[in-house]
């Protein structure tokens, strides 16, 4: 409690204490006879001086028992609690001992001035404590569940809550409501008995508290693209904890959209309504210098035409100069490249996901079109990264000559697009031009023997001759 607060507070009992001093000690005194001393016995036909002078006595320690209150209030809670706890002092511990001391102190006033006992006046008469108990109802239920609040402690001042339909800041707990200052500013007061009743939803004012923020994307762009971009969007967003970092992931499928979603956490959770509000519109510039589209209900028609069968690849052109380029491809002419485009297939794989497993059978080697592949063997039941391969590379081309087995696993390291070449088209080149198979087999062969830096000259003609003879066998070409 701040001292301009309790000068205000004090004022008004100080100068009550005072009038009723003088009253007692300096005015009354010169007409009337002191009235007798606490304890004595009471003159129920005494003069109207002397119940004036009794009734300014017992103000005077009424007076006195407010102003003592008050600054036993502030020495305990002001002093010692914000000393040891390092926060402010619930209202509601503040009131109860307040109500407490008020009672205590009007019970001594009655048995020392009118020999009377509040826990007997109140225990002899069944009636009054009926009377007292309904008629307090609601005033007891909102006691009790304060002082359970305060016993629980499921949030504190400044900590953001729900209850029911209102939500806001917790500006104070006393024993009657707890005070909530909402989004729009109002100020809603919530009885005790209420919340007790109510699910709460408490925002610790401490904690990192998280949000979820939505929003859509084209089917027409992947997944990775849009993460990407947002997740840099948002980074440095104001508001936003860098730990943990915002999560973007992919939240649905939807009938015209994919849809997303951001969890972040909240430095202030006060303020999420501006924070969402900032992140949309990080969003949104992001897409813009992306060239990225949200999408909005839409629907589509597909008016198909006959047309002649044509390649599998739409850009026939760009994956026959893709395959001469590539060394393993090198002896083919343009004819027998076009029949591997023509029997090719392109695939696009997630950043993580696998290719290929070590063990699995297979027929087809892969080419990287786009994005890059990791290499990785099994190192005591770990993967371990051996090579790793980009545009132009291949890969598992002796499960597409010789049938083995897969000797590795081959992982997407970002978004990669890959072109496969399966047995069939392969076979189809060797049916019209049956010698390359010992022209593709001596260039295998020499790019395995390249790989072993040890390999001596002998072995590598017999390894070149070991690749051939497995080409002709598993392509029937004997």
């Amino acid at each position: 409690m701040s001292s301009s607060r309790l000068k205000k507070q004090l004022a008004l009992p100080l100068v009550a204490t005072a009038l009723f001093a003088v009253l007692f000690y300096l005015v009354l005194p010169a007409f009337a006879p002191s009235p007798p001393p606490p304890g004595g016995q009471l003159q129920t036909a005494a003069p109207v001086f002397y119940w004036v002078q009794l009734l300014a006595q017992i103000a005077l320690w009424l007076s006195l028992m407010f102003v003592g209150v008050r600054l036993a209030g502030a020495f305990l809670f002001d002093v010692v609690y914000r000393l040891r706890k390092r926060r402010e002092a619930p209202s509601l511990v503040r009131d109860l001992f307040s109500i407490v001391v008020y009672i205590l102190v009007v019970a001594v006033i009655l048995k020392t001035y009118f020999a009377l006992s509040l826990g007997a006046l109140l225990s002899g008469s069944a009636l009054l404590g009926v009377i007292l108990g309904l008629a307090l109802q609601d005033t007891l239920g909102n006691l009790f569940s304060g002082i359970s609040l305060h016993a629980d402690k499921p949030f504190e001042v400044g900590d953001v809550i729900t209850v029911g339909k209102w939500m806001g800041v917790v500006e104070s707990v006393t024993w009657r409501a707890a005070k909530i200052r909402t989004f729009t500013n109002h100020i809603v007061l919530v009885s005790n008995s209420q919340i007790a009743k109510e699910a709460i939803e408490v925002c610790p004012r401490d904690n990192p508290n998280a949000r979820l923020v939505y929003f859509n994307a084209l089917y027409a762009h992947s997944p990775d693209q849009v993460i990407r971009v947002v997740r840099e969007a948002i980074r440095e967003t104001e508001n936003v904890r860098l730990k943990p970092p915002p999560i973007v992931r992919m939240r649905n499928l939807g009938d015209f959209a994919v849809d997303y979603e951001i969890k972040y956490w909240l430095v202030d959770y006060v303020q999420h309504n501006d924070t969402d509000a900032l992140l949309r519109q990080r969003i949104w510039y992001a897409f813009k210098r992306a060239g990225l589209q949200f999408a909005y209900p839409t629907q589509t028609l597909y008016f198909e035409r006959p047309k002649a069968a044509a390649s599998p690849a739409a850009d026939a052109e760009t994956l026959t100069g893709r395959l001469s380029a590539t060394d393993i491809f090198a002896p083919l002419n343009a004819d027998e490249l076009s029949q591997l485009v023509c029997g090719s297939r392109s695939h696009t794989y997630a950043p993580g996901e696998t290719i290929i497993r070590a063990g699995d059978e297979g027929d087809s080697m892969f080419i990287v079109r786009h994005g890059n592949v990791a290499v990785q063997i099994n190192d005591n039941g770990q993967p371990r990264t051996v090579a790793t391969l980009g545009e132009g590379d291949f890969f598992g081309e002796m499960a597409l000559f010789t049938g083995e087995p897969r000797s590795a696993h081959v992982v997407a390291a970002v978004e990669t697009e890959v072109l496969e070449i399966g047995h069939e088209a392969m076979k189809s080149v060797f049916d019209s031009n049956p010698d390359l198979a010992e022209t593709l087999g001596q260039t295998i062969a020499d790019r395995r023997a390249g790989l072993a830096a040890s390999a001596e000259t002998g072995d590598q003609a017999k390894a070149s001759a070991g690749v051939i003879s497995s080409i002709k066998r598993f392509f029937g070409l004997d």
